[in-house]
């Protein structure tokens, strides 16, 4: 059987509909994140469970300075019990702040460093079968340093994180080999690559 042809903005993105919900509960409550339990009626109207984690979001930064690479740091995750190598990101733990402010304090805060050109690069479910978080990675451009916030202090995972400059064409490699297996550095660097491969020309203003 033949597939319909169709461009991916044909309703994709912005389809209105959505599975009514007929009852949810909170299950628990943490601090960061939330897991509420909702029945959901299908298509055929038969209702199904669904745990849904609840997340407020997260930014991602991809900073490439002029010597083409790319900003990295490498910090513990305890739930896959392993450090990572990543890109400067961060929750939106501060109400109203608006995602490109966020991103520019995560890239002081966890590399002091500031930008002074900032694009839009990509926006993803981080995993849309059980979570809600949705994620914006923005491209950095133009890095010089800076101080860091006064009112950050390093704690936790972030007392021996490391940060070290990559080539871009590395870090690629490095995705593709599976040794950069965190989903904001995967995506990020992707399309940054692939916006690259396209003389910057399709980025989308920040803000």
């Amino acid at each position: 059987m033949s597939e319909p042809h169709g461009s991916l903005s044909d309703g994709v993105v912005t389809d209105p509909r959505t599975h009514p919900t007929t009852s949810t509960r909170t299950a628990f409550e943490g601090k960061v994140v939330s897991v509420r339990q909702d029945e959901v009626q299908m298509s055929d109207g038969a209702c199904e469970h669904r745990d849904v984690v609840v997340h407020p979001g997260a930014v991602g930064v991809i900073a490439i300075d002029n010597e083409d690479r790319i900003v990295m740091i490498r910090q513990y995750r305890h739930p896959v019990r392993r450090y990572l190598w990543e890109v400067p990101a961060g929750i939106k733990d501060v109400t109203d702040e608006p995602p490109l402010e966020t991103a520019r304090r995560e890239l002081a805060e966890e590399a002091g460093l500031q930008a002074g050109r900032w694009d839009r690069l990509l926006d993803f479910f981080a995993s849309p079968g059980g979570s809600n978080e949705e994620i914006t990675v923005f491209l950095a451009r133009e890095l010089s340093e800076t101080d860091r916030p006064e009112d950050f202090v390093a704690s936790a995972e972030e007392l021996d994180l490391e940060v070290r400059r990559v080539p871009l064409d590395d870090a690629l490699v490095a995705v593709q080999a599976g040794r950069i297996r965190n989903s904001i550095a995967v995506a990020g660097i992707l399309a940054a690559a692939l916006a690259r491969a396209s003389d910057w020309r399709a980025l989308r203003p920040a803000d």
